[in-house]
C-alpha cells in the first residue's frame, strides 16, 4: 500500500491557567479564528471551536503526519503567545499545563458539533469539572487524576 489514509477527528476541551475567565466576549471571536489558523497550519483543520470564559471546546481533524500531544503544544503555545499581545489586561494569560482530548466517530461528528456550538447553554447546567468529568466516564478514561488535572 503506497498511499496513507487517516480520518481522526478529536473532541479537544482546555482551560485558561487556573480558569480565570480571560476569554471576554471581546476577544472570542478573534481567539476562534487564531486558535483555527493554528491547527489549518498543522495540517489539522477544525470542525468548529467554542469558547466560554475560562476554557474552549475544539473539534478538529487530526493530520496523519502530526502526533495530537505536538499539535496541542503548537496552538496552545502559539495562542498564548498571542493573546497576550492584545492588550496589558491579558499580559498573565497563560493556558492549564494539560488537555483533554476524545476520539470522536464519524458518525458522531454531527452531535459533537451541536454540543460544541450550545457551550453556553451547556455551562448554565454544569460546571468546566462536571462535564470534563462526565466525559471522562462517558470515554473511559483510566488516567485520570483529579488532584493532577485540575493543578
Amino acid at each position: 500500500m503506497t498511499q496513507s489514509l487517516s480520518q481522526l477527528y478529536v473532541h479537544l476541551v482546555f482551560a485558561t491557567k487556573f480558569r480565570r475567565p480571560f476569554i471576554k466576549r471581546e476577544i472570542k471571536e478573534k481567539l476562534i479564528s487564531y486558535l483555527a489558523g493554528g491547527l489549518k497550519n498543522q495540517n489539522s483543520p477544525a470542525l468548529i471551536i467554542n469558547a466560554e470564559p475560562e476554557h474552549v471546546h475544539i473539534l478538529f481533524r487530526l493530520s496523519k503526519n502530526h502526533a495530537l500531544a505536538k499539535v496541542v503544544e503548537e496552538i496552545k503555545k502559539q495562542s498564548s503567545k498571542w493573546v497576550k499581545t492584545l492588550d496589558s489586561t491579558y499580559a498573565n494569560f497563560a493556558w492549564q499545563g494539560g488537555y483533554a482530548a476524545f476520539s470522536v466517530s464519524g458518525s458522531a461528528v454531527n452531535t459533537v458539533k451541536r454540543y460544541i456550538a450550545n457551550q453556553e447553554e451547556h455551562h448554565r447546567k454544569k460546571s468546566l469539572k462536571e462535564e470534563v468529568e462526565t466525559f471522562v466516564k462517558e470515554y473511559d478514561v483510566i488516567e485520570y487524576d483529579p488532584d493532577f488535572f485540575w493543578e
